[in-house]
């Protein structure tokens, strides 16, 4: 009878399934390598693109930032000017206003029936101390006051009889307040009643 030996082949078929394990193991090594490999590169190539992205918006904020610099400064210069220029309207309409009071009286005094001793102006009331004939004539002049577009709340506060000795002649001293119509109060002052 033939013997075979076939146990050096199925040592020889355990080394071949060895052998081809171990390829495919470093195959499959090779493979997950180059697949990092090529993910690492494509990683590398997003992070440069982010990279220069990032520089490129920082490079942006700060032209941005410059040109806010410069904003807030032309806002702070144009806060200045406003405010300069409502001093100066103030200032203007404040030169104005003797003028035109005193204007107002001329127009409202009783002529040859009354004078003026004093006339004082504050920032919303004037007081007027005079000398009138006769009461009708301080009357006349108090409705002349009301009439005018000056003022308002014309009060008498006194009324005194002075005899002249000189002319013999009995004239009434008065004193009269009265609120001024229209005052326009001063920027500052409205924003801090707001």
């Amino acid at each position: 009878m033939i013997r075979i030996n076939l146990l050096p082949y199925r040592l020889a078929r355990k080394k071949e399934n060895i052998r081809r394990q171990v390829s495919i193991f470093c195959l499959f090594f090779i493979l997950v390598f180059f697949s990092f490999f090529y993910f690492q590169t494509i990683l590398n190539t997003r992070i440069e693109k982010l990279n220069t992205q990032i520089d490129a918006t920082k490079k942006e904020v700060d032209k941005y930032r410059k040109i806010t610099r410069e904003i807030d400064a032309i806002i702070k210069n144009l806060a200045v000017l406003k405010k300069k220029t409502a001093v100066i309207n103030n200032l203007e309409m404040d030169r104005k206003r003797p003028v035109k009071l005193l204007e107002t009286m001329t127009q409202v005094v009783v002529p040859k029936r009354m004078w003026f001793t004093s006339l004082t102006s504050g920032n919303r009331t004037v007081g007027i101390n005079g000398i009138a004939l006769d009461n009708k004539t301080i009357a006349d002049f108090m409705t002349r006051l009301e009439g005018s577009k000056l003022f308002s709340a014309v009060n008498l506060k006194s009324i005194k009889q002075q005899n002249i000795k000189r002319v013999n002649l009995n004239l009434k001293m008065f004193a009269i307040t009265s609120n001024k119509v229209g005052v326009k109060q001063t920027p500052a002052k409205a924003k801090r009643k707001k």
